[in-house]
């Protein structure tokens, strides 16, 4: 006979999921995060969101990797923070990226090459503009950064500002998701595009610092302050998606 209070297995598996889900939104949303971190967003025990993170990592949803540091690393070892997989993305709205993925292809080998992939990327862009600059429309410079942060996060990208690592020098617009991460891994002019129109729209060069589609878990961009210079990216890599130097 079942316990008073006991809820049926189904019911405690379903629970499970719905609490794994969370944990998987809260990246995404969040960005690479620490255990600690999750704990304090979801209200778990630090225990409870590693049983919950060991069966995402046992599905291909989560992976374990070093903290990304921009700017002066601190002395002591990284924390070890958790990302979302391809296959964990490919959960959240990634249905019709192997479509534009396919299209881009085509387009590139029958319609001009890469300068028709170009055009295709800035008329993309276009096409969206009109809501983007009606959201900054009349916003302070101060508070544009945040303002398009909102937008773009209404449009499904996770966004968020925050101070840079030395916060005289600007902040730092980031993008938690990527519905087109997969084909702006194959494409970069996808990325590019989207740079122009952010510099665009903030009215200052802005520079790509990570992206989603070079394998970092968020798409960083520095927005500098006005009349500060963009920091130094460090020794050159190849360039990245976005056309920046790829950074460590």
């Amino acid at each position: 006979m079942k316990n008073v209070g006991e809820a049926p297995q189904e019911e405690l598996a379903t629970g499970e999921r719905s609490t794994r889900n969370r944990v998987a939104r809260s990246i995404l949303d969040h960005g690479p995060s620490t255990v600690a971190d999750l704990a304090g967003r979801l209200g778990l025990t630090q225990a409870a969101v590693r049983r919950h993170l060991d069966a995402l990592a046992a599905d291909d949803v989560v992976e374990a990797r070093e903290q990304r540091v921009y700017g002066t690393r601190t002395r002591g070892r990284p924390a070890k923070v958790f990302a979302l997989t391809d296959c964990g993305r490919d959960a959240f709205h990634h249905e019709y990226d192997r479509l534009a993925l396919d299209a881009l292809r085509w387009i590139a080998e029958h319609g001009g090459g890469e300068q028709a992939v170009t055009a295709f990327a800035r008329a993309r862009i276009a096409a969206q503009a009109g809501a983007y600059r009606e959201a900054l429309d009349g916003v302070a410079p101060e508070r544009r950064t945040e303002a398009l942060a909102k937008a773009l996060s209404a449009d499904g990208y996770a966004a968020m500002s925050r101070s840079a690592p030395h916060p005289q020098q600007g902040e730092q617009l980031c993008q938690h998701h990527c519905p087109v991460a997969h084909a702006a891994e194959r494409f970069p002019q996808l990325c590019e595009a989207e740079t122009e129109f952010f510099a665009e729209l903030l009215g200052t060069h802005v520079q790509r610092l990570a992206t989603i589609a070079h394998g970092d878990g968020v798409c960083t961009t520095f927005v500098p302050r006005a009349g500060k210079p963009a920091p130094a990216a460090g020794p050159a890599r190849a360039a990245g998606p976005g056309g920046v130097p790829r950074t460590a």
